[in-house]
């Protein structure tokens, strides 16, 4: 009977040893867990969070809103905690800021792009000029061997 206990007994011992290295693995995979989850949900949604936080503090007179309503107007008047917003021409709606779901366009950078396609153009023109230079080149070549001829 007593080699029947010890028999028993055998296989708890290592037992109890293979527990603790299954417990440690399930803490390692569980951390791991939530560090994957940390990366790929908490911190970009802290960064959406603080890039809407921004927008919302800079919205200014003139701005070109949307709500998340989904209505479309100019902010004619802001305040602490409230945006007054002109929808129509006698149509004007005060909104939460928390309300604004994003600016479509500001007032001040209406005029910004204008000038960078301006500057694009100016790109895009000079590379054609270097390439009709080749060509003028070839045309004034066989003009010379005609006159020459």
């Amino acid at each position: 009977m007593l080699s029947l206990l010890s028999a028993m007994a055998a296989p708890e011992a290592s037992g109890a040893a293979g527990s603790t290295g299954s417990m440690m693995t399930t803490f390692v995979t569980f951390g791991l867990i939530i560090v994957i989850f940390y990366f790929l949900i908490i911190r970009p949604q802290k960064k959406r969070d603080k890039e809407t936080k921004e927008m919302l503090a800079a919205i200014k007179k003139g701005d070109k809103v949307v709500s998340i309503g989904g209505i479309h107007g100019t902010v004619v008047a802001v305040k602490e905690t409230t945006v007054v917003v002109k929808v129509d021409d006698n149509t004007r709606i005060e909104f939460s800021r928390n309300a604004i779901s994003s600016i479509v366009n500001r007032k001040a950078e209406t005029t910004e792009p204008s000038s960078k396609k301006k500057a694009k153009k100016e790109q895009v023109s000079a590379p054609e000029a270097v390439e009709a230079k080749p060509e003028v080149a070839a045309v004034e070549a066989d003009a010379e061997k005609k006159d020459n001829n």
